[in-house]
């Protein structure tokens, strides 16, 4: 895509782009957010609606971040507070499919990857605020996950002729789930059913980009785990046995193996002068 990198104006669109369906994509994650723990179709009803006085939003009451801000963060109709966390997903949406364009125009993956970080990144994003939530990781969410990731993994491998990569990132989903699944009897508690599917389907993504970015992405969700655990402990957040959701460090730590993987596992072998 270099080509398309030269044409300043075409990359501006592009990412504008990319951000403002991210944040259309983020307004429905909001719904399916608090609807699918809730047991609420996510298709019935159709339109959204206030929590707390169950009045449809109009359309015009629902446009990404600018409604939320407009309405003065309140429902038209009950004057209920409407949590930031609406405009927050919102965003994270718009943030999350502008990386992912930005790392396929500059080469962090092939082009073919596309649909499927696209797809992967609201998954992010529901999984995450879920397991936050609810200490949860569900199957509902985890099962049409797992097809979508081989369907397009199988098409990236289709497009590029790279074949292997499917091979290696299904062995690497193996090896991340024996992982998970061992450390689930070993430290009990401490990983859930949800983390270990979820682990299988990070592995196939790694797998599929790369040893390096299987390596980075693996260790990284440990390390932010930990980092983030420390925090809360000092913070008197939690305590040794509150229950801290790890699916959303597992998913920080893929994505950074995804953006930088290979980069940085490049420079831990010069450093150590093994490259």
């Amino acid at each position: 895509m270099m080509g398309v990198i030269d044409d300043i104006p075409t990359v501006v669109v592009l990412l504008v782009a990319s951000f403002a369906i991210g944040c259309v994509f983020g307004s429905f994650l909001n719904v399916v957010i608090w609807r699918v723990p809730n047991h609420i179709s996510i298709t019935n009803p159709k339109r959204s609606f206030c929590p707390k006085c169950k009045a449809q939003i109009a359309w015009y009451d629902n446009i990404p971040i600018i409604s939320w801000m407009v309405l003065g963060a309140k429902c038209r109709h009950c004057k209920e507070p409407i949590a930031a966390r609406y405009p927050l997903v919102e965003s994270l949406g718009g943030i999350a499919f502008l990386a992912v364009t930005v790392g396929g125009l500059f080469g962090a993956y092939t082009p073919w990857m596309l649909p499927l970080l696209y797809v992967f990144a609201c998954v992010s994003i529901v999984i995450a605020f879920i397991d936050l939530d609810h200490h949860l990781i569900l199957n509902v969410v985890l099962l049409p996950t797992l097809v979508a990731t081989v369907a397009l993994l199988a098409l990236a491998s289709l497009g590029t002729g790279e074949w292997m990569r499917l091979g290696r990132g299904a062995l690497c989903a193996l090896i991340l789930f024996a992982f998970y699944f061992v450390l689930s009897l070993i430290w009990k508690g401490g990983m859930g059913d949800g983390d270990i599917k979820l682990a299988f389907i990070l592995g196939l993504v790694l797998g599929w980009l790369g040893w390096p970015q299987f390596i980075i992405g693996s260790f990284a969700a440990f390390l932010i785990g930990g980092v983030v655990s420390l925090v809360l402990l000092a913070s008197k957040k939690v305590g040794l046995h509150g229950g801290i959701p790890f699916g959303p460090s597992m998913l920080l730590g893929v994505w950074l193996g995804i953006f930088a993987g290979a980069p940085i596992a490049t420079l831990y072998l010069q450093f150590t002068g093994l490259a």
